[in-house]
Order: C-alpha cells, then sequence, then structure tokens
C-alpha cells in the first residue's frame, strides 16, 4: 500500500538512505542502494550495497545495515528496530528483516523502479513464487536416507540443549 512519509523522522530517515544510495554515484564498485537501522530515533546502522566491491553476493544495503547494527548492539534480533531503504528490498533483504525480527520497512523507490534500472530484485520475487519444478534454479533434496538423518539429529540435538523448548514453526 503507498505510504506517504508525513511524519517527519520516516521522512528525514529516508532522506539518509537516499543519501547513502546516491553516494554510490562516486564510489567505484557499489551500487545505488542505501539503507539504515533506526531505533528510538537513533540510527544504530548504516549500509551500502558493497556486492562487487567486497565480492560478496549478499552485501546488499540492508545485509549491511544489519550488519552494523548487531555489530554496535552486541544482539542479532532487532525487535525495537526500523529499517529505512532508498528501494524496496530484494527478497533476500526482506528475508534478512523478517530473521532480525525487523517490525517495520519504509523504502522510498519501488521493485519496478529497480528493474527497469537493471536489477534482478522483481525477477527473483516471481521465481519464489513458482513450484521448486519451475524455477532456474536447480535444487535437489535429499529426502530420505543417511544424510538426512544426521542433519535432521544436528539440528534435533541443538535444539535439545536450548534453555527453553522449541515451539515448532510448521
Amino acid at each position: 500500500m503507498p505510504y506517504a512519509p508525513e511524519n517527519s523522522h520516516d521522512r528525514k530517515f529516508l532522506e539518509q538512505a537516499i543519501s547513502i544510495s546516491r553516494h554510490a554515484l562516486e564510489d567505484e564498485g557499489k551500487t545505488p542502494f542505501g539503507a539504515l537501522v533506526v531505533i528510538d530515533g537513533e540510527v544504530v546502522g548504516t549500509g551500502t550495497s558493497s556486492v562487487v566491491e567486497l565480492r560478496d553476493p549478499t552485501a546488499h544495503a540492508e545485509v549491511m545495515a544489519l550488519r552494523a547494527a548487531g555489530q554496535s548492539l552486541g544482539r542479532h534480533l532487532l525487535e525495537d528496530a526500523v529499517m529505512y531503504s532508498s528501494s524496496e528490498p530484494c527478497p533476500m533483504c526482506l528475508t534478512a528483516c523478517y530473521w532480525a525480527r525487523i517490525p517495520r520497512l519504509v523504502y522510498a523507490a519501488n521493485s519496478r523502479d529497480v528493474a527497469v534500472n537493471g536489477f534482478e530484485d522483481l525477477q527473483f520475487y516471481r521465481e519464489l513464487a513458482l513450484p521448486n519444478a519451475e524455477r532456474g534454479l536447480l535444487v535437489e533434496v535429499a529426502v530420505e536416507g543417511e544424510l538426512k538423518d544426521r542433519a535432521a539429529e544436528a539440528l534435533t540435538e541443538w535444539a535439545a540443549q536450548l534453555p527453553f523448548p522449541v515451539e515448532p514453526k510448521l
């Protein structure tokens, strides 16, 4: 749903994310994406797309901002944060926000704007909506046998060591 940032905090932080993205125009090896993580009106992590520079396909702006926030706060769960991004996050970055338990995400340019300028985000969203057999990435799963059992056993042993009961997420 379209949102006009009348909230002065939202506007201020979106402007910062856009400024980070525009700085990429001067930095070789950067692509024009910027993000920040904000808690209680304070920026606790910023990120710019560093995929080419770091030779790391996961070094997107939102992931870099989450990494910086985690380092500065000493934690990986950010239930009290807002993610501001210069553009709609790709599927990986959106999922990273879910993993971090970010409750709110505000972005400026949308996936269509990103796609028009040569980035595959929208294509990846479409691909993920397809059944496994129709995707461009061949995914092979060891559904039965010793390897599956050993891998599942490691998960079970890890969960048994936790100081609280695990709640299945089925």
